[in-house]
């Protein structure tokens, strides 16, 4: 029976047998053996060291500027024997760079979206664990493996992702060594989202444009997410357009006039495109600018005599054909042409001149009006002034009476016996006193006529005797006609029924035998 430790049964021992340290740093590390002899106690490392303190078969030694992970080994001769002891260090530190990878600048809404991390550096890797972010939302949770270490996550953009930040973070958990919990974050990264229908823009803009005018064009569009970021691009061939975008929720409308010019006379294509995003969509019209001169009307003179021969006239630009109203039918031609003996029925008479041009299809018109004047003396005829007026008295009537001529003539009335002036107007009522004959004279300086006007009032009795005569007069032509009706009808008769004995004798004979 063995009392004490044999020399071959001395052991080594170290403290700890664990450690973790940051980068650089330092420990402490105590080897000591259960050699009853005086042991020759010693660390094997190829680290900085320094024995610090020591005593009976143990020695401390301090380990320093640790940068990567270890192993020092101590060792005790006790006797002719050596044993052994070792200490596992290992160094941890946070990852010296991580990066998400950039965004692209635009993302479309209902596509997938690879978010990818890269992180280079940190240890331990067992416990560091890479995750991806939408703000505070987590997306994808993956331990770091290789050098450099990648994490990746795939989302589907949404409208909800416009403006969103996405993030990448580094977690170092060594919390079971009793260290804590470390965490690095990269830059945030900005993510644009974006809706552009696959529709073409709606364009509204005249077909044709006359040099010398100008139109407004009208592009507009639906459905646009953002729409505020949509850019809008009017132009006319080459030639950028001045345009006003009005922007609302979701959609947009971009107005723009377009200048008919001698410059861009002829055809042009008129383009609107609308960009969103890495996309876009355009629409495009055919517009074509052209020139039309008005046609030239000429009268030989505008304001002429009664009888005078006027010349009416009606030319167009070269390449357009004309017509001109009232002239004899003829097809359209470079220039049309007649001679008018001017009455007076010809006084305000309009001629148009009307000019042809057909352009992309549309044929269009241009007229251009003159007014003739016809100077001509008074006018005062029966169906401008009735000569005879017959009213009964208390009754009310009107009474009219106008001249014609150029320049207006002026007219009066007066009464043969004492001038009075003919009541002309409404009279509410006729009176005894306006009965006589007026004097009508019409007078301008192109002449002057005159006119017998009778104005006849019938009092109570008078009206009496022609109702009475009216009345037999009527009673008289209702008995001619009653008798003259019936004589015919008499007669109508008397020759049906002679008709009727001829027939009669004519069958009698046809079926009598010869």
């Amino acid at each position: 029976m063995r009392w004490g430790l044999e020399p071959g049964d001395a052991q080594v021992s170290v403290f700890p047998t664990e450690a973790t340290l940051p980068r650089g740093g330092s420990v402490l590390v105590n080897c000591s053996s259960t050699c009853e002899e005086e042991a020759f106690l010693g660390l094997e490392t190829p680290l900085t060291k320094e024995e610090r303190d020591r005593g009976h078969n143990w020695k401390v030694f301090k380990l320093s500027d640790v940068e990567e992970d270890s192993k020092p080994m101590c060792f005790s001769n006790c006797g002719p024997n050596q044993t052994l002891a070792s200490i596992s260090i290992t160094v941890y530190r946070l990852p010296e760079h991580m990066e998400l990878f950039p965004l692209p600048p635009w993302q479309p809404v209902g596509e997938n979206l690879t978010l990818k991390c890269q992180v280079k550096g940190g240890a331990p890797r067992a416990q560091l664990t890479l995750v991806l972010l939408r703000g505070e939302e987590e997306l994808s949770r993956q331990p770091a493996v290789g050098e450099p270490a990648e994490g990746n996550a795939t989302v589907l953009a949404g409208r909800g992702d416009y403006g969103a930040n996405f993030t990448c973070r580094a977690e170092l958990d060594l919390r079971p060594q009793g260290l804590g919990f470390f965490q690095n974050t990269s830059a945030p990264r900005q993510l644009r989202t974006f809706v552009l229908p696959m529709t073409s823009p709606q364009l509204e803009t005249p077909r044709i444009l006359e040099v010398g005018t100008s139109e407004k064009v009208v592009c507009s569009m639906g459905g646009l997410f953002p729409a505020s970021e949509a850019r809008v691009h009017l132009a006319l061939g080459d030639h950028r357009l001045n345009t006003t975008v009005t922007y609302n929720k979701d959609s947009l409308s971009a107005t723009a006039w377009v200048e008919g010019t001698a410059e861009n006379e002829g055809d042009h294509l008129l383009v609107c495109a609308i960009m969103l995003g890495n996309q876009s969509q355009e629409s495009w019209r055919n517009l074509t600018v052209y020139s039309f001169p008005a046609p030239n009307l000429t009268l030989s003179e505008q304001e002429v005599s009664e009888g005078t021969q006027v010349e009416v006239a009606c030319e167009a630009s070269v390449g357009l054909r004309v017509r001109l109203s009232d002239a004899p039918a003829e097809p359209w031609a470079p220039s049309v042409q007649f001679l008018l003996n001017a009455t007076a029925e010809d006084n305000g008479r309009h001629f148009s001149c009307s000019a042809a041009l057909e352009v992309a299809g549309h044929l269009l018109y241009k007229n251009q009006t003159k007014e003739l004047r016809v100077l001509y003396g008074p006018r005062l005829d029966e169906s401008d002034c009735l000569g005879n007026w017959t009213w009964p008295e208390e009754t009310n009537q009107k009474l009219s009476c106008q001249a014609w001529g150029n320049p207006v003539p002026q007219l009066t009335c007066l009464r043969e016996t004492d001038g009075a002036l003919l009541p002309t107007g409404d009279l509410r009522p006729v009176k005894k006193q306006y009965e006589g004959t007026y004097i009508c004279k019409a007078e301008s300086p192109r002449g002057a006529v005159t006119r017998k006007v009778f104005l006849t009032v019938l009092t109570g009795k008078n009206v009496l005797i022609i109702v009475l005569l009216t009345a037999g007069a009527i009673l008289g032509a209702v008995v001619v006609a009653t008798y003259l009706y019936n004589r015919q009808r008499k007669i109508k008769i008397y020759k049906l029924l002679k008709a009727q004995e001829a027939a009669a004798m004519k069958l009698n004979t046809q079926a009598t035998p010869p």
